[in-house]
């Protein structure tokens, strides 16, 4: 495959439809046809039936200059120039010149400031120095062409400023207590943004802005009936989380209404890392996040894990701090994956991916994909192959 695939996928996938097979048989009653009730069999020039999607799809044409307008837009924040516009319109090679230009897009100075308002939108933070840092961060990532996995791994510089002025990165070290940094995981802005109850809103956060799902994050192979309308789908063991019945103050174990432990056996096991940062953000030696009983009590290890359990990712992948959760995310395909979706909707103009449920899936952005990782995670890479790719161009 030497680009994604079209948007066909896309839609067969998501609407459970598949083109006919290659067994396509001839009806017809003249020679060589299904004469008489007999089966002739595949021919070699028979066509796979098309799905009115595909059809549609099939319809599009190469349009260098539409693209350009949009590309421009998305990556310069600003229209094509006119000698822009023709330079694409009168060229031999209508393609080379658009990639070009993509090319030169991504290397202004005004590129700098779409990633910036990109990520601040994609990390639902900003309005002060160090909630615009998260963003600004990511940005800086993008424009000096490091991997991206720094989100997660980074133990230096993860408050940086920005000068839209000048566009200029400059490196700031968050100073909120941490030992040892991991990226956003450890950042004053996104854990006083996201207080609350159990520090669950920094958990929910993490999943959907690095997982690009909402919880329940694991699925069972194999589901556990608790009883005859509570279905347990979480592949943790059921008791790993917290109960009256355990230890716990909040019910964790409950299924008479719902069974909370289908979010929460995650959910719990990556809380307690979050938990002891403050309001502010800033890292201390007792847990700093409150629990919802009477009095919001600071919570206890126990309200969430029974004695004896560790934290973690995924099941299969514990994590004793945030700087090896942060690793572990890294090297997680999953996150790649959603780095990935996430370029490509906003290249097409998609919603958040998470808001809005617009997933795509990953058949159609597979050869970005793996050169996603080939690359190091170089999302500045990513965009131009994303934006030159053949659906981008396509319409």
């Amino acid at each position: 495959m030497n680009k994604a695939k079209t948007w066909s996928a896309a839609f067969a996938l998501l609407l459970g439809l598949s083109a006919c097979s290659g067994d396509t048989q001839t009806q017809g009653n003249g020679p060589g046809g299904n004469n008489g009730g007999v089966d002739a069999g595949p021919t070699e020039d028979a066509a796979p039936e098309l799905t009115p999607f595909e059809e549609a799809l099939e319809e599009r044409e190469y349009d260098y200059s539409a693209a350009l307008r949009i590309a421009a837009l998305r990556l310069k924040g600003d229209l094509p120039t006119l000698t822009e516009l023709q330079s694409v319109e009168t060229a031999s090679d209508q393609k080379s010149a658009y990639e070009a230009l993509v090319a030169a897009y991504i290397a202004d100075p005004r590129f700098a400031d779409m990633q910036v308002d990109f990520w601040k939108n994609t990390f639902k933070m900003g309005g002060s120095v160090e909630l615009d840092s998260a963003g600004v961060l990511a940005a800086q990532l993008v424009v000096e062409g490091r991997p991206l996995t720094e989100l997660l791994t980074a133990t230096t510089g993860t408050c940086p400023t920005y000068d839209p002025n000048t566009n200029i990165f400059t490196p700031v070290d968050c100073d909120n207590g941490v030992p040892v940094h991991a990226g956003l995981l450890t950042h004053p802005g996104m854990n006083a943004h996201f207080i609350s109850n159990m520090a669950f809103r920094r958990v929910r956060w993490v999943q959907e802005t690095f997982a690009c799902t909402a919880f329940p994050a694991e699925i069972s192979s194999e589901p556990e009936a608790l009883s005859d309308t509570a279905l347990y789908t979480a592949p943790w063991e059921f008791t790993s989380i917290s109960g009256v019945a355990n230890g716990g103050d909040i019910d964790f174990l409950d299924y008479q209404s719902v069974v909370c432990a289908n979010c929460h056996a995650t959910m719990n096991h990556m809380a307690p890392l979050f938990g002891y940062f403050d309001d502010l953000g800033v890292l201390n030696n007792e847990i700093s996040v409150p629990k919802p009983v009477d009095g919001n009590p600071p919570t206890a290890l126990i309200d969430w894990l029974p004695d004896g359990e560790t934290t973690g990712w995924r099941v299969d992948a514990p994590a004793a701090d945030l700087p090896a959760l942060g690793a572990i995310m890294a090297a997680d395909p999953r996150v790649a994956e959603c780095s990935v979706a996430r370029a490509w909707n906003w290249a097409m103009g998609k919603g958040d991916i998470v808001d809005t449920l617009s997933t795509v899936p990953q058949e159609v952005f597979q050869t970005q994909f793996d050169d996603f990782i080939a690359n190091g995670y170089d999302y500045k890479e990513l965009l131009y192959q994303v934006f030159t790719s053949d659906d981008f161009v396509q319409f």
